[in-house]
């Protein structure tokens, strides 16, 4: 095929227009307007190839999309499924990112739960489950003749006397203990002390490492499993204990993970967003320099912007005008000019009565006697009751974004903030840009095993960061807001996204 063939095409202005067009070449439509440029483009050939795409899909895919009618054209020939990049169409939407739009952040989340490496987030350590086997083989490294002892550490750092917990061993028919490091028959009368905390360890097994141990080892270490929750301390005589967990959990007890997931790394699912700012990274708080923006004006003159539309004599009109009062402070002088504690009261609220005389919009005049929650819990409250998009987008207006306290901007739980992939979390990745990012993919050193389990996920990362990189956007970083980026970018974006898809 080296063209496309139109016959008789007559959608909106078109009068039964025959073309053939090249394939595989840059075309441009240049004319008046109204000649039906974006007619021919638009509603004619890419309405036709779209049309022969959904058709290609099955009946239950098509019931999604509903019915794409059929352009007023006697016949298309040479015609590929098509794509349209159009000028106007930017995602307006906080969540979406460079990274979500162009789907990179898909193959990152992959990425991260097949090779990344668990930390704890509060002390730092590895995070590793083991299969007994794995556990068998560690153990197994150590040198022959090497004494050591099975632990199961049941009570870690735990006030009390515990004396419950230590009959229970015993019936289990377990004989000794180490309780916080001492060695502990449980035959004797064991007095710990309420008030402190104590750890408490099961000697499940004390054996010298040889040849033929393996199922002694692989049953040991399998009970110290079962008595304390997927832990086994591994207590070298002589010398350190080494900790061994069945479970995605700290060695510390500070958290646990369950199966590490894609799903867990996106900030638009419960499961992995940060609970705070539900994933945006951000929370809306109403601005005081947006609520008075100019201090030259006076409260006549509309100083107070978030209630400078307020008709005369209406409820917050008023309020404003008694609070002046209060402070014998002139409605006509700029308010630059009036009492610290006076703007304070204004926008966070008095401790005192006011009294004054309004026109209700559902009842006429009526007096208010109390005090004022002030301006910025007001435009808040109101903000988040309403139900119309008029209101919230006017108290809007009044807000600024701030960075979340408990992920700074992350968007993510910090266990999963603690996931690392060559030493960086998902989140500082994305804060690179595509240049950096390239560069970062490049210079990444994995172990063989993770390598060959990475190398189909980097290699479609790879791929594209360089249609970005194509299209002029090396400077972009990935976790930008896609609300802010120019016409241009956007459109850019798109086209490395749909250049990723191989289609013609």
């Amino acid at each position: 095929m080296t063209e496309i063939k139109i016959k008789g095409a007559r959608t909106n202005n078109l009068k039964n227009v025959d073309i053939n067009l090249p394939r595989d070449k840059m075309i441009v439509f240049t004319g008046l307007s109204g000649s039906g440029k974006s007619t021919l483009a638009f509603d004619t050939i890419y309405a036709e190839g779209q049309r022969r795409y959904v058709e290609s899909l099955s009946s239950y895919a098509r019931q999604f999309l509903g019915n794409v009618d059929k352009p007023d054209v006697d016949s298309i020939e040479g015609l590929s499924p098509s794509i349209s990049i159009d000028q106007k169409t930017t995602n307006r939407n906080p969540r979406s990112t460079v990274a979500t739009v162009t789907e990179i952040y898909d193959y990152y989340r992959l990425l991260y739960a097949r090779i990344g490496d668990a930390y704890c987030p509060v002390c730092g350590r590895p995070i590793e489950a083991q299969s007994i086997d794995q556990m068998v083989d560690r153990v197994k490294e150590l040198p022959e003749r090497t004494r050591i002892q099975i632990l199961a550490p049941v009570i870690r750092g735990k006030k009390g006397a515990h004396k419950r917990a230590l009959e229970n061993i015993q019936k289990d028919g377990y004989v000794r203990v180490l309780i916080d490091g001492e060695k502990y028959d449980l035959a004797e009368e064991i007095e710990l002390s309420k008030t402190k905390k104590h750890d408490i360890s099961v000697v499940v097994d004390r054996i010298v490492i040889k040849d033929g141990i393996d199922a002694r080892l692989a049953d040991s270490i399998e009970t110290a499993l079962g008595l304390a929750d997927g832990l086994v301390i591994i207590d070298v005589i002589g010398e350190d204990e080494i900790l061994l967990s069945s479970k995605l959990a700290c060695p510390e007890g500070h958290v646990s993970l369950p199966e590490i997931t894609p799903n867990m790394f996106s900030f638009n699912a419960p499961i992995g967003m940060c609970p705070d700012c539900n994933g945006l990274g951000f929370h809306l708080q109403v601005d005081r320099d947006l609520v008075i923006p100019d201090y030259d004006l006076s409260i006549n003159e509309g100083a107070i912007d978030s209630y400078a539309t307020s008709t005369k004599e209406s409820y917050y009109y008023e309020i404003i005008r008694a609070i002046a009062d209060y402070y014998k402070f002139s409605h006509d002088e700029p308010i630059k000019n009036a009492p610290k504690q006076m703007i304070e009261d204004i926008l966070n609220g008095t401790d005192y009565d006011l009294s004054f005389v309004f026109d209700s919009h559902f009842s006429g005049r009526k007096r208010y006697t109390g005090p004022f929650e002030g301006a910025i819990k007001n435009i808040y409250d109101r903000y988040q009751r309403t139900n119309s998009d008029a209101q919230k987008k006017k108290f809007r207006e009044y807000m600024s974004e701030e960075e979340c306290d408990t992920c700074h901007g992350d968007r993510l739980k910090p266990e999963i903030l603690a996931i690392k992939v060559g030493g960086v979390n998902i989140s500082e990745l994305t804060r690179l840009s595509v240049e950096k990012s390239v560069d970062f993919f490049d210079k990444l050193e994995l172990s063989p095993m993770k390598a060959k389990i990475a190398d189909l996920i980097v290699k479609e990362i790879k791929a594209r960061l360089s249609f970005l990189n194509d299209v002029g956007l090396t400077y972009l970083t990935l976790n930008r807001a896609a609300a802010t980026l120019s016409g241009g970018e956007s459109q850019r974006i798109r086209l490395a996204t749909q250049i990723g898809s191989g289609l013609v």
